[in-house]
């Protein structure tokens, strides 16, 4: 056939790179090259030994099924049949290295013999039905099938040799498509953070990668420094101002600007004191942000001086915030605590730069300490606003990452700044179900040093033999919140399966095991109550964990599964609470009032009901000293008689059974209905489901209560308070909302009523002297302390004796009769 009727259109639409030796898979038809033939193309100073041959044209063996390396090639040419497109240019064979012009006259030989035990190839199946000339390469359909638009190709029997390199061909396109669907997973899961949404039945999610506790975060590369730019530095800095900022370690000290406004004034010193020491026992055990000694020291200083214009301006408004926050956990009345908050918090606020470009650590604090303090006035969009002002300042600062420092203390306080806003993201982006502002991957700020203030010098020995190193809870509270991003992508899936949720119970035990030993569930000894305070974060955050499972999407064995696992830990912290040797008013922050919020609607809907009645005692103590606590009263006396409106339908709806063996001649017993059926009913009831969620139906994306709210009347709210002091603001109550549950006491009554009718007894948990960590404090006056509010007290309470408590409370009591 001409040339000209050679047609190169591929057979395959993703031709192979490689080509494989015809006579190692060819019929018997096609005789095999002698060794000797091939040897014959090398010059006479090549030896025969050598390892490569020369450049082919044609297809090269397929390797043996035990050999992993690529075989030799064997020449195999085309004749003019083929063409000029199938032999090699003159440069390409010129410049192969070894060869001559006699040598290449034998190589063309050498081709058309090759070529001609070619043609005893068969043809393809086409051109052999139609019993015409096929021309058909290895790697090109022949002209024939190209022209009449049939596929070219090799099946009959005779027709091995075509065949298995079209069979070898469609295995390479099948492996090279799996490698692209590979690909594409591969991107989709790095889009989706680690997740594949698996539909096959039985198969797992993937693993988890949570950090080791106390593991250091991973190291960011930095640029090496190789040369001595000192003159370029010196430059550069003047030649720079107005383009760029240098790195926060390298920046010009920054002189305190002037005010322009009238000074605050500070409170008397034991008035401070007072406020240090309650900031010191409820704030710093946490979050130690400042090197306790260097602030008291400072504090002396400006109490001596009285001149408020020789400190910055920095530290006047970060010394405020953290008066703000003593006052907050302060054991002053209710009015009096907030009124002096909000007074202080206004004065640090008054005191920052709303335009500031250049921060400085205090800075930082002090935008952290007010978001912190406005999470505690159950203000939590305030508090995520500053948090973000806060996190963006920080990261202006360089805190995310570890920068070499002159001064061990400073090293140390900005970890500490860092970690702080880190725990603070977290904890309040995982319970307004809010993404997180700080993204693990942009971070390598080594851990704190394992050191008190009092040990932390810039010479010197870490701290004394025979001492304990460390009394605050920074470190265990990392281990627990750095697992939270995984946590959130946990969260994406609409269920999480059961090898995922071990993986993360295994790694809160093992955050659990890095507490004191009496913070062991299991353990019978005292704790103290701001023990329970870090202890939130982790039973917090297993609570959140499994109660993901309780949306309407999961199975119903999963939800089953979720309140199981929610009731395992709600017992815990009651069992934690009964063990507190005083009373968690005073240290109690709004995150551990939230979270025995939540364990005792699990208690209650499970019927733990001298477990609930702990944890309501416990809120009673705490009361208004959080201003979430009388929210959560008011919704626990909501789900208290919706839960026994629900016992007394299920009562008439379940099946009635009589108790077997009774004494002859008297009357069979009263058929009753079994508990556990009760509990079981109670326990899928989807409305019952939704109040015990509680602020999961905050979040967008995990919320389902608000699936068709859109039809629903709008809704019209009353109008925004201004200022701090005001509790519609802080509570979200008005005043008659307030009151109209009836207060802790009425609230007691009726979870009693639950029951069996008798009255849970009252466990051990009294108003008992508090117990604070040690503090050192250089000639620091005794602390007067006032009397705390007990859990019988009614202060700041609703009366007991309200008209629907009371009538709630006999409709239950006669249900409960009948």
């Amino acid at each position: 056939m001409a040339a000209s009727s050679h047609n190169t259109f591929p057979r395959s639409p993703n031709p192979s790179t490689r080509s494989y030796d015809s006579s190692s898979v060819s019929s018997a038809t096609s005789p095999r090259p002698q060794v000797q033939y091939i040897n014959s193309l090398m010059s006479t100073s090549v030896r025969s030994n050598i390892s490569h041959t020369p450049q082919p044209i044609g297809i090269p063996p397929l390797p043996s099924v035990g050999h992993s390396s690529f075989q030799p090639y064997t020449p195999v040419t085309a004749s003019y049949v083929m063409g000029r497109d199938s032999l090699p240019s003159n440069d390409s064979v010129a410049s192969t290295p070894g060869f001559s012009s006699a040598q290449l006259s034998a190589n063309v030989q050498a081709q058309k013999r090759a070529y001609r035990q070619r043609r005893k190839d068969p043809s393809c199946d086409a051109c052999r039905e139609r019993k015409v000339k096929c021309d058909a390469t290895e790697t090109t359909s022949c002209s024939e099938c190209s022209s009449r638009n049939v596929k070219c190709q090799f099946t009959k029997e005779t027709n091995r040799r075509m065949s298995s390199i079209k069979q070898v061909q469609d295995l390479e396109k099948q492996v090279e498509r799996v490698r692209r669907e590979n690909n594409n997973l591969r991107r989709t899961l790095a889009d989706r953070g680690g997740q594949m949404e698996v539909e096959a039945e039985g198969v797992d999610q993937l693993p988890l990668h949570l950090p080791d506790p106390s593991s250091e975060p991973r190291k960011r590369k930095r640029t090496p420094a190789v040369h001595d730019h000192s003159r370029a530095r010196a430059a550069f800095r003047s030649i720079s101002k107005g383009i760029l900022k240098p790195p926060a370690p390298h920046r010009q000290l920054i002189e305190a600007a002037p005010l322009d406004q009238p000074l605050p004034q500070l409170p008397p010193k034991a008035t401070a004191e007072k406020l240090l020491h309650a900031y010191y026992g409820a704030v710093h055990v946490m979050m130690p942000i400042l090197h306790w000694p260097t602030l008291q020291h400072e504090v002396d200083r400006l109490y001596q001086s009285s001149d408020l214009r020789q400190v910055p301006t920095s530290w006047l408004s970060m010394f405020l915030a953290v008066l703000a926050m003593g006052s907050l956990f302060s054991d002053d009345p209710c009015p009096d605590r907030t009124l002096q908050a909000s007074e202080f918090l206004e004065a640090s606020r008054s005191l920052t730069d709303p335009w500031n470009n250049d921060f400085v650590l205090d800075d930082i604090r002090v935008l952290f300490l007010v978001s912190m303090a406005l999470n505690e006035l159950n203000l939590k969009s305030a508090a995520w606003t500053w948090l973000g002002k806060a996190v963006r300042s920080a990261q202006d600062l360089d805190l995310h990452l570890e920068v070499g420092l002159r001064s061990r203390v400073e090293a140390d306080m900005r970890r500490r700044v860092w970690w702080a806003i880190y725990v603070l993201d977290r904890t309040l982006s995982l319970d307004l179900g809010r993404p997180f502002m700080i993204d693990d991957a942009d971070c390598d700020t080594a851990l704190p040093e394992p050191c008190d203030d009092h040990y932390l010098h810039t010479e010197g020995p870490i701290h004394p033999l025979n001492a304990s190193p460390l009394t605050h809870f920074l470190h265990v509270i990392i281990n627990v919140v750095r697992s939270f991003s995984s946590l959130r992508k946990a969260f994406s899936a609409p269920v999480i399966e059961r090898p995922r949720l071990a993986t993360f119970d295994n790694h809160f035990i093992a955050c659990q095991k890095t507490f004191p030993p009496a913070c062991e569930p299991n353990s019978s000894l005292a704790i103290a109550p701001h023990m329970l305070m870090p202890l939130a974060y982790l039973l917090s955050a297993r609570l959140h964990l499994h109660r993901h499972n309780l949306a309407p999407g999961c199975p119903t064995e999963a939800r089953v599964e979720a309140i199981e696992q929610c009731l395992v830990t709600a017992l815990d912290t009651a069992q934690l609470i009964g063990r507190t040797n005083a009373s968690l008013a005073d240290s109690a922050t709004a995150l551990l009032a939230t979270h025995i919020f939540r364990s005792t609607l699990f208690l209650l809907l499970t019927g733990y009901y001298d477990q609930a009645s702990t944890c309501m005692r416990a809120l009673k103590s705490i009361d208004a000293r959080r201003d979430v606590v009388v929210p959560c009263g008011r919704y626990l006396f909501f789900f208290v008689r919706t839960l026994a409106t629900k016992q007394q339908e299920l009562a008439v709806m379940l099946p009635r059974s009589t108790p077997p063996g009774y004494a002859p001649g008297y009357p069979p017993a009263i058929p009753t209905v079994d508990p556990r059926a009760m509990q079981d009913a109670l326990m899928r009831d989807e409305e019952l489901l939704i109040y015990v969620s509680a602020d999961m139906q905050a979040g967008a994306e995990t919320a389902w209560v608000w699936i068709g709210a859109e039809r629903d009347p709008p809704v019209i709210t009353p109008p925004p308070v201004r200022g701090l002091a005001a509790p519609e603001k802080r509570t979200g109550l008005s005043v008659d909302e307030r009151q109209d549950w009836g207060g802790w006491d009425n609230l007691l009554e009726l979870a009693r009523g639950l029951g069996s009718g008798v009255p849970s007894p009252i466990a051990n948990y009294g108003p008992q002297p508090r117990t604070l960590p040690p503090i050192k404090m250089d000639q620091a006056a005794a602390i007067p302390r006032s009397g705390t509010i007990g859990p019988d007290s009614n202060r700041n309470s609703p009366t007991a004796g309200s008209s629907s408590g009371i009538r709630n409370s006999e409709r239950i009591s006669i249900a409960n009769i009948i």
